[in-house]
């Protein structure tokens, strides 16, 4: 038994002594020793490098970040400054004059029809949007624009008959068809309140007559509905590009065009206009 257990004992010496050299081996600087550790080990995290707060990148006005939202949805607000042109439509007027006045015996006429003009104008606009829905908002644009008008009335040929400035609030709800795109189409219904100020009367028949048949202006506060079509399309950041057209409907424009006592009209020149103004706007927008 003796002898069993010595060599036992002398093998397990053996086994410890090989396991004692290849440690030693491994752990000898050398360029294949070098390799194969590398090969096996992995190096400790650096906290250093790990575990440093994430850099602060400001998103300037005129940029488009990661964070920046594309298109337009449900909670904008768009505020937009716009080029408008005011291109009047006079599909239907006439002007009719007292019968036994002397205007009407120099006319050759009381009744005249399709003969009131407009000019057209070009103003800035401010518009305020906001989406209720990603699909559905409301805008409300705010402009004024002052027109020249004038009356061809029989043999009198064409008469000025003075200027006006006009205020149309008007209040769209739009359809979007492509919301949180760069592009997106709408179209919308809205309704118009026409507000007339700082109205002129003009110098008519040369200063004949005193320039008295249209002596005086006054234009009543008129409603009607509107029409619009438009896009939005988003070019960097918050801004976004505007193009706008509504078609208004102004039916049965009441006009006075002089005072009561004119002895030349004997009494007031009443006329009636159709007026449907086409509103065309190009500008830029940014939302909030």
């Amino acid at each position: 038994m003796s002898r069993t257990f010595t060599r036992m004992a002398t093998a397990a010496l053996f086994a410890l002594g090989s396991v004692s050299f290849a440690v030693a081996q491994t752990t000898t600087p050398g360029a294949h020793n070098s390799v194969s550790t590398s090969s096996t080990m992995q190096a400790a995290p650096d906290a250093s490098v790990h575990l440093h707060a994430p850099d602060d990148h400001h998103c300037g006005i005129f940029q488009t970040c990661a964070n920046t939202k594309i298109g337009l949805g449900k909670g904008d607000f768009v505020v937009r400054l716009s080029a408008l042109g005011v291109i009047t439509n006079n599909t239907g007027s006439r002007v009719r004059l007292n019968a036994t006045s002397p205007a009407a015996q120099l006319a050759g006429g009381s009744t005249f029809r399709h003969n009131v003009s407009v000019t057209n104008q070009v103003m800035p606009e401010l518009t305020l949007e906001y989406f209720l829905t990603d699909h559905l908002s409301l805008d409300l644009i705010a402009s004024s624009t002052r027109h020249e008008a004038a009356a061809h009335v029989g043999k009198l040929g064409k008469l000025d008959a003075g200027s006006f400035w006009i205020l149309p609030p008007t209040l769209t709800a739009a359809y979007h068809f492509r919301p949180h795109k760069r592009f997106n189409p709408y179209a919308g219904l809205g309704i118009t309140v026409a507000i007339f100020h700082n109205m002129h009367s003009a110098t008519n028949l040369g200063g004949a007559y005193n320039g008295a048949v249209f002596d005086a202006m006054h234009m009543k506060t008129n409603v009607g509905p509107s029409f619009n079509l438009g896009f939005d399309y988003q070019l960097v950041g918050n801004w976004f590009f505007n193009f706008d057209i509504k078609q208004i409907l102004l039916f049965n424009q009441s006009i006075h065009l002089n005072s009561r006592g004119n002895p030349i009209t004997g009494g007031r020149v009443r006329v009636h206009d159709d007026v449907h103004p086409t509103v065309v706007g190009a500008g830029i927008e940014y939302r909030f």
